[in-house]
């Protein structure tokens, strides 16, 4: 069985040697190693694929010799579980069902969540199920938004899922949404963070009359399209853009941001701390 070792810690002298020779007591055989030190945060990052040998009390001996307050996470290399949640754009939902379907996702698609019928059809041709939740609009926001998200939360129990990918999905989670399930909420917000924050941010660019256009994968947080960055990218525009055809113009790099940012949360590449990401 392969497996990942994930530390994060404070910094000390002797981190790896530490790590290395506790795998080699256990007969465990390293293929792959990748080490980090923030200076600035004096905090030291090592993630370790190894494989054979006996991984029983590993995480104990990991945490005796380790810093104290270190955090340790030993993790199965395996295909993680997702729930998708869209709107009505299908440019990123269709290449997620589509990597999906020729097995290049390294994770298996559980349900589709949707606050609109649209895309039903598109999810039905890949035999994956798809769930409309709609918002009661005659209700007060707030109530209109608790109602909605405790049909989700109802729903969402029935499945075991690793993580939410909003792939596109144009509504703002509550903060109490955000909290049931930290780093675990994957976003594809289209502006290159933190420019743009919030709605219609190709009109905004458009008004600002940018020269580059961008998508920002995060994970979602209370603070809006604020969450810790996984993946970013851009592209070149000029003044002959209209926002639509900046609109446009962006879901390819949306598309591929999120895959991208998929693909490095799946293979457990990603360390968050504070707001911040550390990848490998």
């Amino acid at each position: 069985m392969d497996v990942i070792l994930k530390v994060s810690t404070e910094d000390a002298k002797g981190l790896v040697a530490k790590v290395s020779h506790i795998l080699y007591e256990r007969d465990l055989n390293i293929e792959q190693n990748s080490e980090f030190v923030d200076k600035s945060e004096n905090r030291f990052y090592m993630r370790t694929e190894f494989s054979g040998g006996n991984v029983l009390g590993l995480l104990e001996d990991l945490q005796a010799t380790l810093p104290k307050n270190a955090e340790i996470s030993l993790l199965e290399s395996r295909k993680k579980d997702i729930v998708v949640f869209c709107t009505k754009e299908n440019h990123c939902l269709g290449d997620l069902l589509l990597k999906h379907h020729s097995s290049e996702l390294n994770a298996n698609i559980k349900a589709v969540i949707s606050n609109h019928e649209n895309l039903r059809e598109l999810v039905g041709k890949f035999n994956v199920p798809y769930f409309y939740i709609p918002a009661n609009e005659n209700l007060p926001k707030e109530e209109r938004i608790k109602s909605q998200e405790e049909a989700i939360f109802s729903l969402l129990a029935k499945y075991s899922f690793d993580y939410i990918v909003l792939a596109k999905y144009m509504r703002i989670l509550s903060d109490s949404f955000c909290e049931r399930f930290p780093n675990k909420i994957i976003n594809i917000h289209h502006s290159f963070l933190p420019a743009f924050i919030g709605a219609n941010p190709y009109k905004q660019a458009f008004e600002r009359g940018v020269k580059i256009i961008g998508a920002t994968a995060h994970f979602a947080t209370p603070d809006l399209d604020c969450g810790p960055i996984i993946s970013q990218d851009i592209i070149n525009i000029d003044h002959t853009y209209t926002w639509q055809m900046l609109q446009r113009a962006g879901k390819n790099i949306e598309r591929s941001t999120l895959a991208r940012a998929l693909d490095l949360v799946f293979d457990d590449r990603v360390f968050i701390y504070k707001n911040k990401t550390v990848i490998f």
